[in-house]
């Protein structure tokens, strides 16, 4: 059965955990970025430690070291998207470009379901 632990870090700690992580071959699952019930931006860091996952929890943060340079295409597409969905930035990060919301978009204020036609029009694609 697989467990899960979650742990509040500080910023100063993401990146070392990281590197300490990398080097010990553990993988970074998946990232998810959400606001909690104060307003407040949390970024949660999944990692695979011994076949159970730890999720490491930063809270309060508008701007963040990326991850990319680490774990390469596990941390970008996941930073993007975060970027994309929230007020908030991951220093380092290159963007690809949007992944799928209009580039008119700030990421603030609540996302509305909008039908896939009208983005695509919306987009010119």
């Amino acid at each position: 059965m697989v467990q899960n632990e979650i742990v509040e870090i500080k910023i100063e700690e993401l990146i070392p955990l990281a590197k300490k992580f990398l080097k010990e071959e553990r993988r970074l699952v998946i990232m998810n970025g959400y606001v909690d019930d104060k307003g407040e931006n949390v970024v949660a860091y999944n990692f695979d430690i011994d076949g159970h996952i730890r999720t490491y929890l930063l809270k309060g943060e508008k701007v963040v070291p990326s991850l990319t340079p680490l774990y390469a295409g596990s941390a970008q597409w996941c930073e993007e998207e975060i970027c994309e969905m929230m007020e908030i930035e991951f220093e380092g990060l290159e963007k690809s470009g949007r992944l799928f919301l209009p580039e008119d978009f700030d990421g603030t204020g609540q996302i509305l379901v909008v039908p896939l036609n009208e983005l695509r029009e919306k987009n010119n694609l």
